[in-house]
């Protein structure tokens, strides 16, 4: 607390000496005793992580990407094919947030799309932006 009032008394004075001050108004500084905050049995970071588990998070998965230029991105339409950087067999990324944490194959479930994982990323080497 000392400290704090040595650096407010020592800011009015810088203030004074560089006549920042204006006539007629003064800061006062006020001494203020504050409790110890008492640590409580669930707020110490023991907490669950119960309500994280039923949070929906986007996923996104990617096959492969292209570049166009604008000229050519005009002229497509329906029945245009573009042409991917990845080979057929190639496992696709899955990603989370832009960070790719997986790969997996296409498969068709119930004649719609689904991704087989195929292998989870480790945190450390898998940071790489789609």
């Amino acid at each position: 607390m000392a400290e704090t009032e040595q650096v407010v008394e020592e800011q009015q004075q810088q203030q004074q000496q560089d006549g920042a001050a204006q006539e007629g108004t003064k800061t006062e500084a006020q001494s203020v005793e504050l409790s110890e905050a008492r640590e409580t049995a669930g707020a110490a970071g023991g907490g669950s992580i119960d309500i994280l588990l039923d949070m929906s998070v986007p996923v996104t998965i990617t096959i492969g990407q292209t570049d166009l230029t604008v000229r050519r991105l005009l002229q497509l339409g329906p029945g245009a094919v573009l042409k991917l950087d990845k080979p057929v067999d190639a496992p696709v990324d899955l990603y989370l947030k832009d960070v790719r944490f997986a790969t997996g194959d296409v498969v068709v479930v119930n004649d719609r799309f689904a991704v087989r994982i195929k292998q989870i990323l480790s945190a450390g080497g898998s940071g790489e932006k789609k």
